[in-house]
């Protein structure tokens, strides 16, 4: 069993930035690829952004190249989405995700989910 809990969410104004961490506890974190998903209001889960487990690999989806970071630190089995130059159509629950070793865009492939973390950017 993993459990994840999102942190750093909250209100800011476009062109703002702000870092989201998910803290992980259980078996063992180095060996889960993560992942950060988002749902806006009326809108399906879409992919953000997927680290494998010795964050060499990284994937991206388009709207967040270039303005997303994801990070870990397998130390403190946490893993972090650095988000700068934020847009009001970057509004949405943040969801950070465990999956297995191989690292995917796929949200059918994470077996973990967190909570969520809202993220409100205002125009």
């Amino acid at each position: 069993q993993v459990q994840l809990v999102e942190s750093g969410g909250g209100l800011v104004q476009a062109g703002g930035s702000l870092r989201l961490s998910c803290a992980a506890s259980g078996r063992t974190f180095s060996s889960n690829s993560m992942g950060w998903f988002r749902q806006a209001p009326g809108k399906e889960r879409e992919f953000v952004a997927a680290i494998s487990g010795s964050g060499g690999i990284t994937y991206y989806t388009g709207s967040a190249k270039g303005r997303f970071t994801i990070s870990r630190d397998n130390a403190k089995k946490t893993v972090y989405l650095q988000m700068n130059s934020l847009k009001p159509g970057d509004t949405a629950v943040y969801y950070c995700a465990a999956a297995g070793v191989v690292v995917t865009t796929r949200a059918m492939e994470y077996e973990y989910w967190g909570q969520g973390a809202q993220v409100t950017v205002s125009s």
